[in-house]
C-alpha cells in the first residue's frame, strides 16, 4: 500500500467538501477500493471514509410503503433488519462471506457496479430509486454499464428505497471461490408487472431482461418461461464458464427464481 490521506468526516456535506479535494475518493466497506489499490490498479490521495455518518446508516419505512437503507448500512445489518422485504434481506444474506457482509455497504456495491455483484440486481429488479446527496435516480436510469453508473464526481449514494413486490426471489449461481454471482437472477412481481433482472452475464453488467418481463406478467409460473433464451453474443466468458453457458444459466436461474417465489 501506499501513502495516502484519510479523512472520516462526521456529515454529508462535510464529506461532500472533502470530496472536492484532487483525487480524493469515497470510501464505503472498501472491500473492492482497497484491494483495488493495494494492485496500484486505483490510486487516490485522498480516501473519504462514509462509515462514520449517523445520517447513511439504518434502515426504516418510507410514507410510501418502501424500504429505505442508508448508503452506508453494511450487508449484515439488511439480511437482519429488511424483515419486509424477505426477497432483498435473504439477497443481503448471502453475499460473500460474514467478514464482507460486515464490512461491504450497499451504496458502495451500487456505485462500483460490479458486473457480478448482487445489490444491482435486487435494485433494477425492485425499481428502486437511488437518492443521492444531490438528486434521486431511478434503478433503469442508474446502471450505464459494466463498473459505469449515472453518478457524477463526488456524488454520493445517501439512500436506496426499495418498493416492495407482492412476490419476489434471488437466485444465485456463484462462483465458490469469489462468491460472486456467476449468474444471478431477481425477480420481482409487482401489481402492474414483473421485472427481472440478471447480473453476473453481460459483458455490459446488470441489466433486464425484457422478453421474460413480458410472459411472466401474464403467467407467472416457471412454465412459462419453457423455451425462452437468451443470446449469449454479449455474454461474458472466461475461465468460470463460456458465453453459452451463461447464456443457458440466466434461464436455469430465472425458471428458479420464479418456482422459489410461488
Amino acid at each position: 500500500m501506499y501513502n495516502f490521506e484519510f479523512q472520516k468526516p462526521d456529515t454529508i456535506s462535510d464529506a461532500v467538501a472533502a470530496l472536492g479535494a484532487e483525487d480524493a475518493q469515497a470510501l464505503g466497506g472498501g472491500q473492492t477500493l482497497l484491494p483495488t489499490m493495494k494492485q496500484r490498479l486505483a490510486s487516490p490521495k485522498v480516501l473519504v471514509s462514509l462509515k462514520g455518518i449517523a445520517e447513511l446508516q439504518g434502515l426504516c419505512m418510507g410514507d410510501d410503503g418502501s424500504i429505505c437503507i442508508g448508503g452506508a448500512t453494511n450487508h449484515a445489518t439488511v439480511a437482519v433488519e429488511a424483515t419486509s422485504y424477505p426477497a432483498l434481506a435473504a439477497t443481503a444474506a448471502h453475499i460473500g462471506d460474514p467478514a464482507v457482509r460486515n464490512r461491504g455497504t450497499i451504496g458502495g456495491s451500487l456505485a462500483n457496479n460490479d458486473p457480478s455483484a448482487c445489490y444491482p440486481a435486487a435494485a433494477l429488479a425492485s425499481g428502486a430509486t437511488i437518492v443521492s446527496n444531490s438528486r434521486k435516480i431511478l434503478a433503469d436510469d442508474f446502471f450505464q454499464g459494466m463498473f459505469t453508473t449515472a453518478l457524477e464526481e463526488g456524488e454520493i449514494i445517501t439512500e436506496v428505497r426499495f418498493p416492495i413486490p407482492e412476490k419476489a426471489n434471488y437466485q444465485k449461481f456463484l462462483q465458490p471461490a469469489s462468491r460472486f454471482a456467476l449468474v444471478g437472477v431477481f425477480v420481482a412481481k409487482f401489481a402492474d408487472g414483473v421485472r427481472v433482472a440478471i447480473t453476473g452475464a453481460s459483458n455490459d453488467g446488470v441489466f433486464r431482461w425484457g422478453e421474460a418481463e413480458e410472459i411472466l406478467s401474464t403467467n407467472f409460473s416457471p412454465d412459462a418461461l419453457q423455451g425462452l433464451s437468451l443470446s449469449d453474443s454479449d455474454m461474458i466468458a472466461d475461465l468460470h464458464g463460456t458465453a453459452s453457458y451463461r447464456a443457458h444459466l440466466c434461464s436455469v436461474m430465472t425458471k428458479r427464481a420464479v418456482m422459489a417465489a410461488n
